[in-house]
């Protein structure tokens, strides 16, 4: 699995991810303190209720894949952790369609790669992301070579809350 490096990018929100903390620019400012220990937390959005913890530095990363429920196709969304915030670095997507970015905002880069639409060069970042996960088909947490089933972890249609802590 390829990360990116480089300027954060913004997700386009997808009818069945939704990121609902809202963006908090990132401004580009290297980190003077060292680089942070904690836990990537999967949890239940109304509960509290834990789901699953993973070690994970700053500047560590994850991913999320989900099949887009609209044009049935994949869509891997890349996050690396700066500070207590979790930056989108890319968005791997194989169709255009309903609910997938077409428009590149200033500082975006769209390429390809392996068969995979690419969109690099956003500028937000996030305290924590909100899914709702599929019922149909599943969503997917990748971290630390590890491909975490979300639906078999916290149940189809559950509303969840991924953050680092």
């Amino acid at each position: 699995m390829k990360f990116y490096q480089g300027n954060g990018i913004v997700l386009s929100l997808i009818l069945a991810a939704l990121v609902t903390s809202g963006a908090a620019f990132f401004s580009g400012c290297a980190s003077s303190r060292g680089k942070q220990s904690g836990n990537l937390v999967v949890r239940d959005s109304q509960s509290g209720k834990v789901y699953g913890k993973w070690s994970l530095e700053e500047q560590g990363e994850f991913a999320i894949e989900f099949i887009h429920s609209v044009n049935q196709s994949p869509v891997r969304d890349f996050f690396q952790i700066e500070g207590s915030s979790i930056r989108l670095v890319a968005a791997h997507f194989y169709s255009f369609g309903a609910g997938i970015q077409t428009d590149l905002e200033e500082g975006q880069i769209l390429s390809h790669e392996e068969g995979a639409l690419v969109i690099t060069g956003y500028k937000a970042s996030f305290k924590k992301l909100n899914y709702i996960v599929g019922t149909v088909s599943d969503h997917l947490l990748i971290i630390n070579d590890e491909y975490i089933s979300l639906r078999n972890l916290c149940g189809r249609n559950a509303h969840i809350t991924i953050s680092f802590e």
